[in-house]
């Protein structure tokens, strides 16, 4: 499959193909439409960037078209990237008069979404915490849907939602097609994957959670106070978008204001933020009006954003897997991207276990034993002291 008119497609497809500019299907997609468009379920695993929303979204619309009694469920683990897909699917199916689509997620105004509701939307993208909320409420009926996608389950399990993904199941019907999208292929995923799915096709494309090829990847070894300093440098010293990682929410707010007293365009992401500002900070980042975006890993998973050229992870992740997914933010759909991380003394340790664990190549730390120690002395002291910085 060499362009997407090599499928038989409907014809009010092709309009919302030309807008989203898509011509020529990624590894990923062209593996896995096939398969949707016969009604197979599929697993899927693919790293962050391979264009797995068109994969499922595509035959997800064809299908609806041919069927004008059913309707499609897609989950996704957050807000952002539910209301992205939800988007993708809106100008997929802009020429499709009969298929609307609603986004069902918290923080926003469940009174608009019953009112969205109402209109039998034939296609709904929902967190698993929202979607358990108005099926309480009896607001929402699953028992025409003929297709379910899971999008990032891995993610989904990781933020706990199993309950409520199990109580989803129950309102489902037995019969249909499901697709389960991950980046990794854990235990708990196959146990997932036995539960929703039937007989599925498994296609793996690239290595599994494994850091894109095209991204160039490297370190700078520092100490703690010295990460505000070296930040700016690194942003004054690239072009484009930026993207900067932090572990908690208190030092995302920080950060973002410390970096707008020099003068950057500079909007924030966290938990802690309503939806609202949330929304509002994508769509500046998405836009250019911010240059910078700060982040908690709330946002890793949950941004979609073609023109991302660099990554900084001020602080490593605290989840392994997050690494994965905060530097594939950037090089999405075959571009290139940078992404560089800052190890301080007691980071050593957990960029080694990164470094080994997705064959990272050519960011050894200078000075330090395999076990992650350092090999100088009198790197207790500074690293008890910079321990007990409050950021």
């Amino acid at each position: 499959m060499n362009t997407f008119k090599d499928i038989e497609l409907a014809d009010e497809l092709y309009g919302g193909l030309s807008a989203l500019q898509f011509t020529k299907p990624t590894e990923i997609q062209a593996k896995v439409i096939p398969q949707g468009m016969s009604g197979q379920d599929v697993m899927a695993c693919a790293e962050t960037g391979s264009g797995k929303t068109g994969a499922y979204g595509i035959p997800l619309v064809s299908r609806l078209i041919e069927d004008p009694e059913m309707m499609a469920l897609v989950l996704a683990p957050t807000r952002e990237l539910a209301q992205q897909i939800a988007e993708f699917l809106r100008q997929l199916a802009k020429d499709c008069r009969t298929i609307s689509t609603v986004c069902l997620v918290g923080g926003a105004d469940i009174r608009k979404q019953l009112r969205a509701l109402r209109k039998n939307p034939r296609i709904v993208v929902a967190t698993p915490g929202r979607l358990t909320d108005h099926l309480k409420r009896k607001s929402l009926e699953l028992d025409k849907t003929g297709i379910l996608v899971l999008d990032e389950g891995d993610r989904m399990l990781d933020m706990g939602f199993a309950p409520q993904l199990n109580e989803i199941l129950k309102f489902l019907p037995k019969e249909r097609q499901t697709s389960l999208f991950t980046a990794t292929l854990s235990e708990k995923i196959q146990k997932l994957s036995k539960q929703y799915l039937n007989k599925p096709v498994k296609v793996i494309v690239g290595e599994v959670s494994k850091p894109v090829s095209s991204i160039r990847q490297s370190i700078v070894q520092l100490g703690f106070k010295e990460k505000d300093n070296h930040v700016v440098d690194e942003l004054n010293q690239r072009k484009g978008s930026v993207i900067v990682f932090l572990r908690t929410k208190y030092r995302t707010d920080r950060l973002a204001k410390y970096l707008k007293g020099y003068g950057f365009a500079v909007d924030l992401i966290h938990g802690g933020r309503t939806q609202g500002q949330r929304n509002k900070a994508i769509r500046n980042f998405k836009n250019g009006k911010s240059r910078i975006l700060c982040a908690t890993d709330v946002a890793a998973r949950g941004i979609d954003v073609p023109q991302v050229e660099h990554v900084i992870n001020f602080d490593l992740p605290m989840m392994d897997e997050d690494y994965v997914h905060r530097i594939g933010r950037t090089a999405r759909n075959g571009a290139e991207g940078e992404a560089v991380s800052f190890v301080t003394p007691e980071e050593h340790r957990t960029w080694q276990t990164l470094a080994r664990k997705y064959k990272i190549k050519g960011v050894e730390l200078k000075g330090v034993s395999r076990d992650g120690s350092s090999n100088k002395k009198g790197r207790g002291k500074k690293r008890s002291e910079e321990s007990e910085h409050p950021f």
